[in-house]
């Protein structure tokens, strides 16, 4: 080497040295994200747990949130914290090897304190934040003390209306699922409501730093933008009568290719779309944005004017296929109708054939179902369609058989019919096939994880009637609450919808103020009603109403048809009317399409029967994949988790939870030891209340 040339060397080591220094750490050994990666995969490369030694597991720490009910985040790690949200959504750190609590944090006022699904990690050097989102707000805490930070929007916290038009200021805005980060970014997913009186759904990318609005991305277009002609109503963009089309599941970011893949909601209003004829772009669709400026780059509609509430039900997962022995990048999003759709990731490019099918048309007035819906060649679903059923497939665990025959013969049935005032059965439900805990995926492999439910839900329409005779509290009852509750306020105890009859007698009346405007579980807060809408609404519900009576109000009086709400198709023991089947597990293999294997998933108690039935069960929350070879999941009703051989569905071990874990777990390693992680909350589907997050280890 010439002398001369030891300075260049020794700065180019210099650099080098530099760069290895500030790489991040190895992909997927930490679990910093929501569901441990921004490909949203549930993948870990840890490997102290393995196959073999897995029924060794054991509890490690337990910690004990201050409320009981039902949680379904899914915890992160960073600093050597655990990071979640308690079942009121209180966000909280816990040391990760012995789950002592390091701080909390409560927000004041009337904000929302339903069910969340945890939290978002960001840091540059000493500055470390956690991002949760509390009713309408988005607060930013210091992630060592909880505190929030005061140079992030109003004393740490900004409105989730911020960017939005002037028309969604006083409508319905939360978000239950953690926002996802990229370089200064927060990309926030929204939840908003699902009749005609929905806010705007535009996806919105904040600044970590400030709070500061960066980039707004219309999800109804408005002229001149992609998608604008696919909507007969011109002015669907203003939100006058139509709204939605929000990203509610969060989204998945390709860091590399600075590319963010956002799964798009339904259209609002659900059931009915007279005022939003047309395909309706981007609801229910898969949409490549630029990462950095939200800039369209490609899309793809799964439901075109959907009638059935079929939206993407989970972020898509990044993955890697090979074909023809070359790598592909892909993501695949799974849907509630149990297919999986796969694309080139560059290029939006379907990786497997997709038909567009003929389907029935409209069956009530003033409709205008789309004539045709795309469905996958392959893989085929992994979920039963109600076009694989027959009345053969009645449960033979009912003594009820035949009124189950009759009852099934009288129902409508058929992929992708439009609703109508006939009842139909819908399978998947509405629910799904997937659901909002997403898909595992090994990405380097290409295999895709999925658990899903086939229970049958009831879909009918009814006609709307207008009284003159129909109160102010009866107005909003109808407006906000009678999909759920029944317009005769029976509720639907099956759908975990309680009645509302007699309400004095179960709940005091600030008891139930503070649910309608804080929310419960999964029912949002109506904090957009006024003190004296709420204070009607509550004197229509306790019976006390006095007053004017005028015509039904609001917007939802202009639709023709409103839905009946939620009924699943139940024997005499509450059990699903069709047989097993009722949850699943598979492992597809997207590089062919096939199914490596798929197996119940869960076990459900039958009358007169102590053993275990491999039923399935109806689950909610997604799984773990590890690298060396395991499948970790909780998610069912009967409250155990189980952990599976990867290659082929084989149970190697389980355990009862203390409570149903209807979420995601996570996996960490600290101190040389690996934990998993899980909420134990419960509630959900009737089961029994808990309060705790739950830590596994092997023993030392």
């Amino acid at each position: 080497m010439d002398i001369k040339q030891l300075p260049f060397y020794l700065t180019l080591l210099f650099l080098l040295a530099c760069a290895d220094n500030n790489q991040p750490e190895p992909s997927y050994t930490t679990w910093s994200s929501y569901l441990g990666d921004a490909g949203r995969n549930h993948y870990t490369q840890l490997s102290q747990i393995t196959p073999e030694n897995v029924s060794e597991l054991e509890i490690a720490w337990t910690y004990k949130t201050k409320d009981s009910g039902q949680m379904q985040m899914s915890p992160i790690i960073a600093n050597g914290l655990v990071y979640g949200t308690s079942p009121v959504n209180e966000p909280f750190a816990v040391d990760a090897k012995t789950g002592d609590e390091i701080w909390s944090f409560s927000p004041q006022g009337k904000e929302y304190r339903g069910s969340h699904r945890g939290v978002s990690y960001w840091e540059d050097g000493d500055d470390k934040r956690i991002f949760c989102a509390i009713g309408p707000y988005l607060y930013a805490l210091d992630a060592m003390t909880g505190v929030p930070v005061a140079g992030f929007g109003n004393k740490g916290k900004i409105d989730l209306h911020s960017g939005l038009p002037p028309e969604a200021e006083d409508k319905y805005i939360s978000s239950t699922t953690p926002g996802a980060i990229f370089k200064d970014l927060i990309i926030m997913p929204i939840r908003l409501s699902e009749t005609a009186d929905a806010a705007p759904g535009d996806l919105r990318a904040f600044s970590t730093r400030t709070g500061e609005l960066m980039w707004t991305f219309h999800t109804i277009p408005h002229p001149g933008e992609v998608g604008y002609d696919t909507w007969k109503n011109k002015d669907a963009y203003k939100n006058t009568t139509v709204g939605g089309v929000n990203n509610w599941t969060g989204v998945a970011v390709d860091t590399q290719r600075e590319m963010v893949f956002v799964p798009l909601g339904s259209a609002a209003p659900d059931f009915y779309g007279k005022d939003r004829k047309g395909q309706n772009l981007f609801a229910n669709s898969l949409v490549a944005l630029d990462a950095n400026t939200g800039e369209y780059i490609w899309h793809f509609q799964f439901t075109h004017h959907d009638l059935w509430d079929r939206d993407p039900p989970a972020p898509p997962n990044l993955i890697t296929l090979t074909r023809n022995g070359t790598s592909i990048d892909a993501v695949a999003q799974v849907t509630k109708q149990g297919y999986v759709f796969v694309f080139d990731r560059e290029t939006g490019k379907p990786l497997f054939d997709i038909e567009e099918r003929v389907f029935p048309g409209s069956r009530v007035e003033g409709e205008e179902a789309s004539p045709t819906q795309p469905i996958p060649t392959r893989p085929l679903p992994y979920s039963r369609i109600i076009d694989s059923i027959t009345a053969d497939d009645i449960t033979p665990y009912s003594q009820k058989q035949d009124s189950l025959r009759e009852v099934f013969n009288t129902l409508k049935k058929g992929e992708y019919l439009p609703p109508s005032t006939d009842a139909q059965l819908l399978l998947p439900g509405y629910d799904g096939g997937a659901e909002w805990g997403g898909a595992g995926a090994d990405p380097e492999s290409g295999i895709l994880y999925v658990n899903s439910n086939e229970i049958p839900w009831i879909l009918q329409l009814e006609k709307t009637e207008t009284n003159a005779n129909t109160s102010a509290g009866e107005s909003l009852y109808t407006q906000y609450c009678a999909v759920c509750h029944k317009a005769d306020r029976s509720g639907n105890p099956q759908s975990n919808y309680p009645s509302l009859l007699k309400l004095h007698k179960k709940l005091k009346k600030a008891e139930a103020k503070n649910i309608i405007e804080a929310g419960k579980g999964m029912m949002p807060g109506f904090t957009f009603l006024s003190d004296e809408e709420v204070n009607t609404l509550l004197a229509y519900v306790f019976e006390e109403e006095q007053g004017d009576k005028k015509e039904v109000g609001g917007s939802n009086a202009s639709l023709a048809y409103r839905h009946m709400g939620y009924p699943k198709f139940l024997d005499e023991n509450g059990l699903p009317a069709i047989a097993p089947p009722w949850g699943r597990l598979s492992a597809i293999d997207l590089n062919s399409g096939d199914y490596l294997w798929q197996i119940p998933l869960g076990d459900t108690m039958l009358p007169g029967n102590t053993e275990k039935t491999n039923t399935g069960t109806q689950n909610y929350g997604g799984p773990i994949i590890t690298q060396n070879g395991l499948v970790l999941i909780a998610a069912t009703e009967d409250g155990f988790f189980r952990a599976f051989d990867k290659e082929h569905g084989r149970l190697l071990w389980e355990t009862r939870l203390p409570a149903a874990s209807f979420t995601t777990p996570a996996t960490y390693m600290i101190d040389g030891k690996q934990y998993i992680v899980m909420a134990c909350g419960g509630e959900k589907l009737g089961t029994p209340k808990g309060n705790q997050i739950i830590a596994f280890a092997l023993p030392d």
